[in-house]
């Protein structure tokens, strides 16, 4: 699916991304860790990638088997999230640098996280496991 890039169609997206998971079988906890994950992504996107125009982000969902996988794409300025260091989270609140979290929070609530550049695209892709799996081929 594909969206314009705003905070305004946020609801849309997250329908989108809970009815995927409802089709690969994600429930509970795993279902609620990738709809923060997806709102975090998505902020990042709207906010930085596209603060002032109107352009697209896809979506899509692949799975099956063990796993949901979520797929956002596309074609601001190259921009890797994960290249971006961990927060120092034991840091007293005010000593904290600003920025980080919600990064941090999709490399904690997903199974499996990777970005890459490909055909003038930024493209990251989140996994969660919807069964007990050993490791994501």
């Amino acid at each position: 699916m594909t969206y314009v890039a705003s905070v305004d169609n946020l609801d849309r997206v997250i329908g989108f991304v809970e009815g995927c998971a409802d089709r690969f079988g994600l429930k509970g906890v795993k279902k609620s860790r990738m709809l923060v994950a997806i709102e975090e992504a998505l902020a990042n996107f709207f906010h930085y990638a596209y603060p002032r125009s109107e352009e697209k982000v896809e979506l899509a969902c692949p799975g099956g088997g063990n796993f949901l996988v979520i797929k956002i794409a596309d074609s601001g300025v190259a921009f890797n999230l994960l290249l971006l260091p961990d927060p120092n989270i034991t840091a007293d609140i005010i000593e904290r640098k600003i920025g980080g979290l919600g990064v941090y929070l999709i490399r904690m609530l997903t199974d499996d996280v990777s970005c890459q550049r490909k055909d003038g695209r930024n493209i990251l892709r989140m996994v969660l496991l919807t069964r007990n799996a050993e490791a994501l081929s």
